[in-house]
């Protein structure tokens, strides 16, 4: 594995918490989306590290929305519980990209939990 192909796998795991703190927390999976569109063809592990990240990233900012939701048609009472499943979610994306991104490092693809595969 070369250099450059572990430096866009780990950028593919950590593109999604660098997007999530730029977007407050609404595009973490554009980072990954376009990391793929570029290395697909050019890399099965990048192409996998960045997929794994997008179908991640994408079902975690769904369970987010369906929080909102939940909010918004409780009017505001839902936001007591809303709150902790937020944190959840931040501490599991956090955890799922730093363990990839050490993954990465190390020239192994991680395998994300709780994804919904679009892409592969």
């Amino acid at each position: 594995m070369q250099g450059d192909e572990k430096s866009m796998m780990i950028l593919a795991h950590l593109s999604g918490p660098l997007a999530m703190l730029l977007s407050v927390g609404w595009v973490p999976f554009l980072g990954p989306l376009l990391i793929w569109l570029f290395y697909k063809d050019r890399s099965a592990a990048v192409r996998t590290a960045s997929a794994g990240a997008f179908n991640f990233n994408l079902t975690m900012t769904i369970a987010s929305v369906a929080l909102w939701i939940s909010v918004i048609l409780t009017i505001g009472i839902g936001f007591l519980w809303a709150v902790p499943g937020w944190i959840l979610i931040f501490v599991v994306q956090l955890w799922c990209h730093i363990k990839g991104a050490l993954r990465a490092a190390d020239g192994r693809v991680y395998d994300y939990p709780f994804q919904i595969r679009l892409l592969s």
